[in-house]
């Protein structure tokens, strides 16, 4: 690996005074979202906001949970995580626009469950189907312990009910800021991770993010190729122990 490669990225992807991309598109626009025709589905609950704690207080109350207790998450819940992250709440010409925001409305992060304790849904990796509302099956069976495995041993990727990876489809944000896009790309991934924490916490649910996994492990188990797809971030959700 080049040496300072982070401080390389950081210094050739700056916008400067002295010159900005035009802005031009270059190429087809991706699809918006990914599919995968074919697969076992799981349809999810109409997301039900609940009266709760005002979001100052849940921001106080905000913390990292890596232990969970011994029970599952409902999927009321599971759909009402996904929607405060992935909800569309208002559409204007092609473009969606969700709880969550993301540079040029592009939306380039896809959204994976790994279900180990989940009511009702089959122990597996689901991809999260948005404009249907509904998962997608990539991977039967219990991946807690592949995933821990993954994510540097980490038991609470296999004792928390669900977790969810986050993928970035790079080419959807390349397509028009060009290698800027990698920076928004993280940008919304972090928007997302921070929507669920505090929807978790909201919820009376524990979660806890995590950056360090072996990437390549990671993809495997969603089905990613960590090229044009590549798995960004994580989050353990289960009852607080």
């Amino acid at each position: 690996m080049p040496e300072r490669i982070g401080d390389s990225f950081q210094e050739q992807t700056k916008y400067s005074i002295n010159g900005i991309p035009s802005g031009a598109m270059h190429g087809p626009q991706p699809e918006m979202y990914k599919s995968y025709p074919g697969s076992q589905r799981a349809a999810l609950p109409n997301p039900v906001i609940r009266p709760g704690a005002s979001l100052w207080d849940i921001l106080a109350a905000r913390r990292s949970h890596r232990k969970f207790a011994d029970r599952d998450l409902s999927l009321d819940d599971l759909s009402l995580l996904l929607w405060s992250f992935n909800g569309i709440t208002a559409r204007a010409g092609k473009y969606d626009f969700r709880t969550a925001p993301s540079a040029g409305a592009l939306y380039p992060v896809e959204t994976y469950v790994v279900a180990n304790s989940v009511a009702g849904l089959d122990a597996g990796a689901w991809h999260h189907n948005i404009p249907n509302w509904e998962l997608e099956l990539v991977r039967g069976g219990f991946q807690g312990s592949n995933l821990s495995y993954a994510c540097l041993n980490q038991k609470m990727c296999e004792t928390a009910p669900a977790v969810f990876v986050w993928t970035g489809v790079v080419q959807r944000c390349k397509w028009k800021y060009l290698e800027r896009g990698y920076r928004y790309i993280y940008l919304d991934c972090g928007h997302a991770g921070a929507h669920l924490h505090l929807a978790a916490e909201a919820l009376g649910l524990g979660c806890c993010m995590i950056g360090a996994f072996f990437d390549d492990e990671v993809n495997a188990i969603i089905g990613a190729d960590g090229e044009e797809e590549t798995a960004l971030y994580i989050a353990a959700v289960g009852a607080k122990a």
